[in-house]
């Protein structure tokens, strides 16, 4: 694999940075406009002899290198990946025939290790143009499936969504769908398609507050009458009761969520890892929402400022059809949110939410009659299908901590919208806020507030910078006059230096009084144990904080427990507890 000029090629099974559609991607390094145009040339060439569809073919320029994507039918991705591989070798060797014998290895090496459910055909992959065409031709031949496209585009026509995995091809969804095994497929006429239909879904994305926004959408949702399944980082849940645990922000928790056929409504947290390694994993929603970016993983995919951050989220604008609800208060979604109709072909309508219902935006958006939600006079107010609806007094909403908590006032504007844009009545989503965060079970894990001794202890996700920062202001506006701020601090161990050492800076601008340096065990994700509590242990050093002011733990119960025998009445602890397990034993350690 070392020979070959890509690091990495993949499917894309849904909407995704590129397109809205399937095909494939990889990464090479460095390449320069002569070499794409080549590239390209031979993409185009495999594409018209393979009687595919014409689509996108998108060059991407990112840091480290380029991203190289083809649009590819849905049942041709496996062949789509290798025509893209041999593209752009073919392409490189046309310029360095040298390097042939070199690039074909790599390409054979390649096939060797695919994932693909086919066995190889013989000849192996080569770089002439008539011999490559016939092995992809066998390929072709062998992975197509006339029955899956027939039925998708059966259903496309019939406005209903699809899904599907390696097994099993879902249409419809919730209480509304059926699912049929790949390999006995019916055909679109033994099908009664107009017995299936599509439940309210929504997709949730964005840096911060996407679990909470979910948790909303479906309490309100539930408000309505709809018996809701949702999944998010904690796991994949129906009605209130979770049905399997883990991170399932991802395509594997929204199939489980589209597949669970007691739902009257769907509610999907869409991670931006899932969106760049596959794509989404659902062919339209009624609403998405776009809660926020800020600076985490770059680096990752080719994603190394806010700017491509953006574009990944606003992603699930391809797939949704009524309404997009985006961040008017973040200044990369106003400005990415206008170019969207170049990007689509369909882009939804818009919803505006903001801090401030007397936003610019918000209100030359609604006197063009679109939607908005943001704070008037104290108040949260809903505008919606032409008309304005009090939604009832921030400080009296349990989760904005009595006003405190700005980022989930953010987090209400945003699922209110959503929620409307569902179907459900204004009336059921200002109930669920009058009483959602009172209890610990309504938003397990984020800014749940106790009270030890007389210690505020707050525990919480916070995991980038704008979270932590965030998080360490209600403690402030928590704190009375001489009580001291207590923090426990760690980060997972895939992400930069750079963006570690950040994480450290936001803690230090408040001045704790402590600090508890934790080991996060649970995702060291290629780091040595201690290597990334040496980093915030150094970058807080840097930033002015004392040696004495700093403990480190080998894990995030010891860090917790730290905490909490430094604390004194009059002091808060902001405790961000990122492992499921960790939380467990915290919240057990607090008496919850």
């Amino acid at each position: 694999m070392s020979a070959l000029p890509f690091e990495s090629s993949r499917r894309l099974t849904g909407a995704n940075l590129f397109f809205a559609g399937t095909g494939a991607q990889l990464e090479a390094g460095a390449a320069d406009a002569a070499l794409i145009a080549r590239w390209r040339e031979r993409v185009e060439w495999a594409r018209a002899q393979l009687g595919w569809p014409a689509g996108e073919i998108c060059a991407r320029a990112h840091a480290g290198g380029v991203s190289l994507a083809l649009a590819a039918p849905v049942d041709q991705l496996f062949l789509a990946t290798e025509v893209n591989e041999w593209a752009l070798c073919a392409a490189l060797a046309a310029h360095a025939p040298q390097r042939t014998a070199e690039l074909e290895a790599g390409l054979r090496a390649a096939a060797a290790e695919s994932a693909a459910p086919l066995p190889s055909p013989e000849p192996p992959p080569v770089l002439a143009a008539d011999a490559a065409l016939a092995r992809f031709r066998t390929l072709s031949a062998r992975e197509a499936r006339p029955r899956l496209r027939a039925l998708i585009d059966a259903a496309a026509a019939r406005d209903l969504p699809h899904t599907q995995d390696e097994s099993i091809l879902t249409l419809g969804s919730g209480a509304g769908g059926a699912d049929f095994a790949l390999d006995a497929l019916p055909a679109p006429g033994e099908l009664d398609l107009s017995a299936l239909r599509a439940v309210p879904t929504a997709l949730v994305t964005g840096s911060n507050g996407k679990t909470t926004t979910v948790r909303l959408i479906a309490a309100a949702a539930r408000a309505q009458g709809w018996p809701a399944a949702w999944c998010c980082t904690d796991g994949v849940f129906f009605d209130g009761e979770l049905q399997i645990g883990g991170d399932y922000a991802g395509p594997e928790g929204a199939r489980r969520v589209l597949r669970e056929r007691r739902a009257a409504a769907a509610v999907i947290e869409t991670a931006r890892g899932g969106i760049l390694r596959r794509g989404l994993a659902l062919s339209q929603a009624c609403v998405g929402v776009v809660t926020n970016v800020s600076a985490d993983h770059f680096g990752e995919y080719g994603i190394d400022d806010l700017a491509a951050l953006a574009d990944v989220k606003l992603t699930v604008a391809g797939v949704v059809r009524e309404l997009l609800v985006v961040n008017a208060d973040d200044a990369q979604l106003r400005a990415k949110a206008g170019q969207l109709p170049r990007r689509f072909p369909r882009p939804p309508p818009l919803g505006w939410f903001a801090l401030e219902q007397a936003h610019p935006l918000l209100a030359a958006h609604r006197a063009a009659g679109g939607a908005t939600c943001g704070v008037r006079a104290g108040r949260l107010e809903l505008f919606h299908g032409g008309a304005a609806h009090d939604l009832g007094r921030i400080g009296d909403m349990p989760l904005s901590a009595g006003g405190c908590a700005t980022y989930n006032v953010a987090n209400l504007a945003a699922a209110a919208l959503a929620a409307a844009g569902l179907g459900v009545e204004p009336a059921h989503i200002a109930s669920v806020y009058a009483r959602f965060g009172s209890r610990a079970a309504d938003n397990p894990g984020r800014l749940m507030r106790f009270e030890r001794d007389g210690v505020v202890i707050l525990v919480d996700y916070a995991h980038n910078p704008a979270g932590l920062h965030g998080l360490l202001q209600v403690a402030a506006r928590l704190r009375p006059p001489g009580g001291r701020l207590g923090l426990i601090l760690g980060h997972a161990g895939n992400r930069r230096d750079s963006e570690i050492e950040s994480l450290a800076h936001a803690a230090a601008q408040h001045a704790p009084a402590l600090i508890v340096v934790k080991e996060n065990e649970a995702h060291l994700r290629g780091r040595e144990p201690g290597e990334v509590p040496r980093l915030l242990t150094a970058a807080l050093r840097a930033r002015g904080i004392a040696a004495q002011s700093i403990r480190q733990r080998d894990s995030e119960l010891a860090a917790v427990e730290c905490a909490l025998e430094w604390a004194r009445p009059g002091d808060v602890l902001a405790l961000p507890v990122h492992a499921a397990p960790a939380r467990r034993a915290v919240l057990a350690l607090l008496g919850t």
